[in-house]
This record gives C-alpha cells, structure tokens and sequence, in this order.
C-alpha cells in the first residue's frame, strides 16, 4: 500500500511541476508576443486563470499530505501536553468537516455548471476546468479523516 502511495505521490509533484511550467511558459510567451508583436493567443490568458485555479488546489493537496497547511497555532502553545493531543484530535476533526462541506457544495456548483453548458476556451467546458475544485477537496477530506483516525487511534491506545 505505501508504494502505491508514494506513486501517487509522485503523480501529483510531477502535475504540480508541470502545470506550473505550463503557466509559467504561457504568460511569459503571451507577454513578449504583446509586448513585441503587438499579437497574442485569445485563449491563453483563461487558460492561465485556469491553471492558477489548479496548480493553487493540488498545492493544496500536496501540502495536505504531510499536514503542511497554514494554521493558527497560538492554542496548542500554551495547552498542557495530554490537552494538545485532544485539540489537535479537534482540529482534524474542524478540518475534514469543512474540507467535507466544501467537496459536497463544489460538486454542485459543478453540475450546475455542467447543465449551464458553457465554454472558457476553445470548446472546452466550464465545467471540465473547475472539475479540479471537488476533487482536491475531496482529497483534502480523505487526507484529515485519516489524521483523524490516526491520532484517536493513538489517543485510544495511550489510555489503555
């Protein structure tokens, strides 16, 4: 299981990688193609929004996998150490469940995208392009569910 793991691992470093120099290499094409031609590509600046939308989301999930998420952590300073296993226990908890409520309210927004019919570029769909949006959430969910499990299961074990 960990090495089926660590590929998936490497597929999302390698998306990360890749959709960042995809970005990178289309605005800077687009910026000398005005600046120097006084020409551009009519689909590259939607497209770079919507590389902006997906590298941001899987950079969510990569950081998501070793709990690398911007937190406030002003609580579990000052909390005596049989309490922070407890708040940490909390904040898992707080994150799968809001991580849950943005999966499920994304999928909407994007059927309702889907039946609305519309395209950002050439023809591809709304839709297709915020796809991303459920998904990385949904791996989000996943990920904290199981540091969830993970700590409880430890917090469980000590006790006993």
């Amino acid at each position: 299981m960990s090495h089926v793991i660590a590929i998936l691992h490497k597929i999302e470093d390698a998306l990360l990688v890749s959709l960042l120099l995809l970005m990178i290499t289309l605005a800077v094409f687009q910026i000398v193609l005005r600046n120097g031609f006084d020409a551009g590509i009519v689909w590259a600046d939607p497209l770079v929004r919507v590389l902006v939308l997906w590298l941001g989301l899987i950079g969510a999930m990569v950081a998501s996998r070793t709990d690398n998420h911007i937190r406030i952590d002003i609580v579990s300073k000052y909390l005596p150490e049989h309490l922070k296993r407890f708040a940490t226990l909390l904040v898992y908890l707080f994150t799968t469940s809001v991580c849950a409520l943005m999966t499920l309210h994304s999928a909407r927004f994007v059927i309702m995208e889907k039946a609305d019919g519309m395209s950002a570029f050439f023809s591809v769909p709304v839709w297709l392009c915020e796809l991303v949006i459920p998904f990385a959430f949904g791996i989000i969910t996943i990920r904290y569910a199981l540091f969830f499990l993970e700590n409880l299961i430890k917090i469980v074990n000590d006790r006993s």
